[in-house]
């Protein structure tokens, strides 16, 4: 299994962002978009959201192995 992390093509959502950008800078009231437009729209943001599902599972599953050792000094407040 490969562990390599492949770079993901956010191109299509930094699209979309300029867009609704430019669209509020002009005060448009809707913007419209191709179907393949669309579609590769939801195609990265169901990419993103795969990834970050992933790393975070990643993390709960590294933070589980892991335990933390927390040392308390209790000195009476003396050295407020």
């Amino acid at each position: 299994m490969s562990t390599e992390v492949k770079p993901l093509n956010t191109i299509p959502l930094q699209q979309f962002i300029e867009r609704i950008k430019v669209a509020d800078a002009s005060n448009q009231a809707e913007i419209r978009m191709t179907l393949a437009e669309a579609k590769n729209l939801a195609f990265t943001l169901g990419s993103v959201m795969s990834r970050l599902h992933g790393d975070l599972e990643k993390l709960v599953a590294e933070k589980q192995n892991t335990e933390e050792v927390v040392n308390v000094t209790v000195d009476g407040g003396k050295t407020w």
